[in-house]
């Protein structure tokens, strides 16, 4: 069933619930799902509306234009969209295949509401694989030396293919500030760790190393700082003394995966709201 998303946050108070909702109501929108959240530390409402597209006489646009008065009494930070376009994904990795794999499977058998747009790599060694699905494989090598030029076309090649989001399935290379900032909230990464511990490099040997119980994965978006964009979702694992470090990178790939997916899933779906650092799930 084709929706419409409308997904609000703006400074708590009386009466944002029942004018949205009467809202609706006077346009004879069908709410088929509603998510509340008031913040009490921060003072900010959070909500997400599903409502049925069929159900209003209007389109998009003349929604916004219809609703931005209340929006502006309420001074709300909002966007509406339609279920029916699909976002387009642009995703990017090296050599490791897990997380790639797992998110082609899953968009093969309809399970991630996208369109695929291109997989961009600092290697060829995944080209046979993606191409079999029919995506568009990039080969875009990264001189050490010099990475301006590679992330120029990285930049360009998301550009062209119009891409609405950006996912590292274990792209192993750092994004330049520009292109961090140029997609705010738009590159979605898999860390090996559940943060903020182990940042960086080799976690699972960090954590062998700290003798830690619990190992994990954490889902976030990119920003300028290494690892500590706002956090989508996280998962763990329980490990034991008797695991090696070859253990614990294999039992990490499978919570990888699943935070990973998850994590986009809820992306596709506009169910993730931003404020500051720190994020609202409505999954």
């Amino acid at each position: 069933m084709r929706t419409f998303r409308l997904v609000i946050a703006c400074p708590d108070g009386v009466g944002i619930v029942a004018k949205v909702s009467h809202f609706l109501a006077s346009h004879n929108g069908w709410i088929t799902e509603a998510s509340h959240h008031s913040d009490e530390q921060s003072g900010w409402f959070f909500m997400r509306h599903e409502i049925r597209a069929d159900s209003l006489p209007f389109g998009l646009d003349e929604f916004r234009e219809a609703f931005a008065p209340i929006a502006e009494a309420f001074s709300m930070v909002w966007h509406i969209t339609d279920s029916g376009r699909k976002k387009r994904v642009a995703l990017m990795a090296s050599r490791e295949s897990h997380c790639l794999a797992d998110l082609l499977h899953r968009w093969h058998s309809q399970e991630l509401d996208c369109d695929i747009a291109c997989v961009i790599s600092n290697h060829n060694d995944l080209r046979s694989m993606v191409e079999w699905h029919g995506i568009p494989y990039y080969h875009v090598p990264v001189n050490p030396a010099d990475k301006q030029p590679a992330f120029a076309e990285v930049s360009r090649l998301v550009s062209e293919h119009a891409a609405d989001v950006v996912v590292l399935a274990r792209y192993m290379q750092i994004l330049p500030p520009q292109l961090c900032q140029d997609y705010a909230q738009r590159v979605i990464n898999i860390h090996h760790s559940f943060l903020p511990s182990f940042v960086g490099a080799k976690p699972y040997h960090q954590a062998a190393a700290r003798g830690v119980k619990l190992i994990g994965a954490t889902c976030h978006y990119v920003t300028e700082e290494l690892d500590a964009g706002p956090i989508i979702e996280q998962d763990v694992v329980r490990i034991s003394h008797s695991h090696s470090t070859e253990d614990m990178v294999r039992l990490g790939r499978d919570v990888e995966k699943m935070v990973l997916a998850r994590g986009l899933r809820y992306h596709l779906e506009d169910r993730v709201l931003v404020h500051g650092n720190k994020t609202v799930i409505f999954d």
